[in-house]
């Protein structure tokens, strides 16, 4: 494949058409036209839909100017350190994360990154969902409990766990009658918990149904019922009184893995990240969590 013409693609591709990407360049607008023929024609492939007034990427072409797109600035970023003989980290480091940790995190950990390596442009989005993170152009993602994928490795970096908690004016449930519950979207499900006396079942109302786990800890605080939070939300509160804990989630504990793709050598600026996460979280327990977040 022609590096030149792969280049010239995806100058047209991030400006939205031959004229733009001629006028912010400065390239003729008929050379840029006859190298994305000719890459179209070497791939057998039309990257572009070419109507009267407008340019548009096909499914082939938007996949290719993804991809092509991260590996060509690579490039050029990794030649220019060459070049400068530095290994300081430096171009565009793109990361996914989820919605919780990144309202409680994700703003202090980019700040003193940012404040640490300046020459980085971190980009953080904050989304739930299995981002493929090869396909979408990810650096790294962030993701709880993941499913294994071959294409990636990564280690878990923070551990936390699931408690009930409650209002400290909120009676426990007696068998067979359920409590008011702060619930994260329309869960009904009832919950199963570890005590000191053992094992137990507790039957729930739900009051709220919230889209966040931040509000659902605000409301359990507010003393509308009982909630299932982690730990690290509320170790605050269980230690000041202000809430009080029901029992431990019968569930797995809370992991949280940082993944990156397998088949690339990891760049200056994933390898500054990862250590700048070892260095927030040295034992990654909830309490250094709850810790970071609180400081």
């Amino acid at each position: 494949m022609d590096l030149l013409a792969l280049a010239d693609f995806t100058l047209v591709a991030r400006h939205g058409g031959f004229g733009k990407a001629a006028r912010a360049t400065g390239r003729p607008k008929a050379t840029l036209s006859r190298r994305v023929a000719e890459l179209e024609a070497s791939l057998s492939l039309r990257l572009f839909e070419r109507g009267a007034r407008d340019l548009k990427l096909t499914q082939e072409g938007r996949a290719l100017s993804e991809r092509a797109g991260a590996l060509l600035t690579e490039l050029e970023e990794t030649a220019a350190a060459i070049a400068s003989g530095s290994e300081r980290p430096r171009g565009r480091l793109r990361i996914s994360a989820p919605l919780l940790f990144s309202q409680i995190v994700m703003g202090k950990l980019a700040a003193s990154f940012a404040l640490e390596y300046p020459e980085v442009r971190l980009e953080v989005t904050t989304e739930d969902r299995a981002v493929d993170m090869i396909e979408e152009g990810f650096d790294l993602v962030i993701r709880v409990n993941p499913d294994s994928d071959e294409r990636l490795v990564g280690r878990a970096f923070l551990h936390d766990r699931l408690v009930v908690v409650a209002g400290p004016g909120l009676a426990r449930p007696t068998e067979g009658t359920a409590v008011p519950a702060v619930v994260r979207g329309s869960d009904r499900a009832a919950w199963r918990v570890r005590t000191p006396a053992g094992h137990a079942t507790i039957a729930v109302e739900p009051i709220l149904g919230l889209a966040s786990l931040i509000m659902v800890r605000d409301a359990v605080r507010a003393g509308v019922g009982a909630g299932r939070l982690p730990i690290s939300l509320v170790s605050r509160d269980l230690a000041e009184g202000t809430l009080v804990h029901w029992g431990e989630v019968d569930a797995p504990d809370i992991a949280l893995w940082v993944l990156y793709p397998t088949r690339r050598l990891l760049n200056a600026r994933v390898s500054a990240f990862l250590n700048h996460l070892r260095r927030a979280f040295p034992n990654g327990t909830p309490d250094e969590l709850a810790s970071y977040a609180e400081g």
